[in-house]
């Protein structure tokens, strides 16, 4: 039985179809016109033009150029978020598709796609103005590659755009490897943490001839990447994991006759909880601190903290996949065994305001290539959907109420 208020599911179906056509034209404006970064001119252009005339309480950014837009139902009620990311990758694109991007720049990760789709859901709740009891808070985020610009907008106010906090948020994140149409999360960890460890190893230089003459930081660190690996394997618990992989490796040798005086080095460091994260920023640098100083070489180590966890709140996943289920049916949801340990900086949100984001499959008919592919394609006939489930996780949440 639907909550008093609530309607039927897929009752915003139809509209959200009729959407489909203008959506994919948006999409594919914006996946021309993709920018990186925190700075996205162009693509707030696009944005503000699409919400013009909407009757939306409408603000930017000031260290970043984000939008937020606020929609007013007719009645009072609670604030629920939802939010949709903006920059692109700095990627040539290799696709071949007819509005490939030229810019050296490539949404290889489908914020196009988070975009236009979010855009739709602004439409079809406008429409249904009066109806809504509450407020939705609309989130056009740039700098999600890296920039952390979720955190960048909480600073701006954006939690505080309504005047009320949000009861909930929401996201959705499009996937070009999983089949079209296919809905998948879970409750609690969902994506993982993501920090980096930067080294750099000092000796004293020399000549490549007479290595015994100096402090070879070179080998150092070879004995530091093993360790690194030993880490990870040995010293945290196996049922709470880190993925820690050496990304960078450089030394400051011109020559080949030229020992190395210094080698930098660089790690990735995912993890699934706070305790885990704290164990490497803790005991990691002091154990290779002691492998150099033990080969006559010095260390220094700058832990830098980037995305937490992102965390589904129970409740509210659950919630969300009734309604998914619901909406599609429970063949097509599917509900993760395990996290990802790839990061995403809605988790600033999550952090602050109990809510999920969900993976929609967007795989084409024709074959897939991973996320980050400068051959990443994504098929956008899924663009309605994404607007449907937006719109009912907003509609469905207001009218549950407080």
């Amino acid at each position: 039985m639907s909550e008093p208020g609530s309607g039927r599911p897929g009752e915003f179906r139809a509209d959200a179809e009729a959407l489909q056509p203008r959506l994919v034209g948006i999409r594919r404006e914006l996946h021309r016109a993709v920018e990186v970064g925190l700075d996205l001119v162009e693509t707030q252009s696009i944005l503000l033009r699409e919400l013009d005339g909407l009757e939306l309480e409408i603000t930017t950014g000031r260290g970043l150029t984000s939008v937020t837009a606020v929609l007013r139902g007719g009645a009072p009620g609670p604030v629920v978020l939802l939010r949709a990311d903006m920059d692109g990758l700095p990627i040539a694109e290799a696709t071949g598709l007819d509005f490939a991007a030229e810019t050296g720049a490539m949404h290889a990760c489908g914020h196009d796609l988070h975009m236009a789709g979010l855009l739709g859901a602004v439409r079809l709740l406008v429409a249904r103005r009066e109806e809504l009891p509450g407020t939705v808070i609309f989130m056009f985020q740039p700098g999600e590659e890296g920039q952390a610009g979720g955190r960048i907008m909480i600073e701006e106010g954006v939690l505080d755009a309504a005047g009320d906090r949000p009861a909930a948020a929401y996201a959705i994140h499009v996937d070009s490897s999983t089949p079209r149409g296919q809905l998948v999360t879970r409750e609690g960890a969902m994506m993982a943490s993501a920090s980096a460890l930067r080294l750099t190893l000092r000796g004293t230089g020399g000549h490549a001839a007479f290595p015994q003459l100096a402090a070879d930081p070179v080998p150092v660190a070879a004995q530091l990447i093993l360790a690194v690996q030993a880490f990870a394997a040995r010293r945290l618990p196996a049922t709470d994991q880190a993925v820690i992989s050496l990304t960078r490796l450089w030394s400051d040798s011109e020559a080949s006759n030229v020992l190395a005086a210094a080698v930098h080095l660089e790690a990735n460091i995912r993890t699934l909880s706070a305790a885990t994260l704290e164990k490497v920023r803790t005991e990691l640098p002091p154990m290779l601190t002691g492998i150099a100083e033990a080969n006559g070489c010095t260390l220094e180590a700058e832990f830098v903290s980037s995305y937490p966890v992102t965390y589904n709140d129970p409740f509210e996943t659950r919630q969300v996949l009734a309604l998914l289920d619901s909406l599609v049916g429970p063949d097509r949801v599917t509900r993760l065994e395990a996290p990802s340990m790839a990061s995403e900086d809605f988790a600033y949100i999550l952090e602050e305001v109990p809510g999920a984001l969900v993976f929609v499959g967007a795989a084409p008919d024709s074959g897939s290539n991973p996320l980050h592919s400068e051959r990443a394609t994504f098929d956008d006939r899924v663009l309605a959907l994404q607007a449907e489930i937006l719109t009912e996780l907003a509609w469905r949440r207001l009218h549950r109420g407080l």
